[in-house]
C-alpha cells in the first residue's frame, strides 16, 4: 500500500519513512502541505497518509480539508501526526477531516496498528463501493447479455431524440430481431439459445463505434441508436451490422448454428420530431416489414408497405 508522510522535520521523516519501509509500505514524502494536498487529490494519489501538524504553506489541518474538499472518490485515510495533545486540539483536527490522531513521540507499535486500522477502513469502504457499482450495473444491463437493458435504452433514446432535435442533428434508430429463434430454443435448447445472444450481442458491439449505444430491447430483440448518422448512410451502417450477423455461423454448447438477423432503420431527420414512443412504433412497422420481405433484410421507415403490414411470427 502506498503512503505519504509529510513532514518538514528531517529527523521525524526519516524516522516515520524508515519504520513504514520495513512494514511493507511503498513510502512517498515531501516537506509540504502544499505538495501533500495537491498528491492526495490526484486521481492515482496515495489512499494513507501520515499528516505533521506544522508544515509550510499548510498545516496539517489545512490539508486535510483540502482533500475532503476536493477529492471524494476513492476515500483517503488522513493521520495527523503532532505534539499537541490537548482536548481541543484533538477536537480540531478531528474536525478538520483527519480520521486519526497520533501524538509524537510516537510509538512504533502503535503506528503500525493504527495504520492497520486505517486499512480494514479503506478495505471495507472498497467492498461497499465495489457492491453499489455491482447493483447499479445489474440495475442497467442486461444480465444475459451484459448490454444495456431496455430501461435504461429507452432513456437514452428520449435524450439522444432531445439532443439531435435541439442541434438539428439526426440520430439513427435501429430494431433487430434474430430470425427463427424460437426454432433454435425449441431445437437445440435454451443452453444454446443463451450462447446465441451471448454472441450476437458480442457481434454487435464489434460492429457499431464506440460511441454508438446498443442494447437488449428484449427476448431476441436488440434496439441500436447510432448517434449523429444521417439517413444517407443509415442503410449502410444497417447493412454492415446484418452482415456482422450473418457472416459466419455462431458456435454454441450443442453445435455449430447459422443465425440471421432483420433490421428495421428509422432516421430523426425523415420524421418531425416524434416521441420516443412513436419512434419506437415506427422502427417496429420497419422491422415487420423485413419480416415480411423473407428475413435477413433491412427496411426503413418509412415505408408506405409497412404501414399496413401484419406482424408475422418470429
Amino acid at each position: 500500500m502506498k503512503i505519504l508522510i509529510a513532514d518538514d522535520e528531517a529527523i521525524s521523516l526519516r524516522l516515520l519513512q524508515r519504520t513504514l519501509e520495513h512494514a511493507g509500505y511503498e513510502v512517498m514524502t515531501v516537506k509540504n502541505g502544499r505538495l501533500a494536498a495537491n498528491l492526495l487529490c490526484a486521481p492515482d494519489g496515495p489512499r494513507l497518509a501520515m499528516l505533521d501538524w506544522v508544515m509550510p504553506e499548510m498545516d496539517g489541518p489545512a490539508v486535510c480539508r483540502e482533500v475532503r474538499n476536493r477529492r471524494k472518490q476513492p476515500y483517503v485515510h488522513l493521520v495527523l501526526l503532532t505534539s499537541k495533545n490537548s482536548r481541543q486540539n484533538i477536537i480540531e483536527g478531528l474536525e478538520s477531516g483527519a480520521d486519526d490522531y497520533l501524538t509524537k513521540p510516537f510509538d512504533p507499535r502503535e503506528l503500525k496498528a493504527r495504520l492497520r486500522t486505517g486499512l480494514r477502513i479503506l478495505e471495507l469502504e472498497d467492498s461497499l463501493v465495489e457492491a453499489r457499482e455491482d447493483m447499479r450495473f445489474k440495475a442497467t444491463h442486461d444480465h444475459l447479455t451484459q448490454l444495456f437493458n431496455r430501461g435504461v435504452m429507452l432513456d437514452l433514446l428520449a435524450r439522444e431524440l432531445t439532443r439531435t432535435s435541439r442541434q438539428s442533428g439526426c440520430t439513427t434508430v435501429l430494431l433487430g430481431d434474430l430470425d427463427h429463434f424460437k426454432a433454435i430454443n425449441d431445437t437445440y435448447g435454451h443452453v444454446a439459445g443463451d450462447d446465441v445472444l451471448r454472441e450476437v450481442a458480442r457481434r454487435l458491439l464489434a460492429s457499431c463505434r464506440s460511441y454508438d449505444v446498443v442494447g437488449r430491447y428484449g427476448g431476441e430483440e436488440f434496439l441500436i441508436i447510432l448517434n449523429d448518422c444521417e439517413a444517407a448512410h443509415a442503410l449502410d451502417r444497417a447493412e454492415e451490422i446484418r452482415l456482422a450477423i450473418d457472416a459466419s455461423p455462431i458456435v454454441t454448447s450443442q453445435g455449430t448454428l447459422p443465425v440471421t438477423m432483420s433490421i428495421g432503420v428509422f432516421a430523426s431527420r425523415d420524421w418531425s420530431h416524434l416521441p420516443p414512443e412513436d419512434v419506437l412504433r415506427e422502427v417496429d412497422i420497419a422491422l415487420y416489414a423485413a419480416k415480411a420481405a423473407g428475413r435477413n433484410c433491412i427496411r426503413m421507415a418509412p415505408l408506405h408497405s409497412a404501414t399496413n403490414a401484419q406482424p408475422v411470427q418470429p
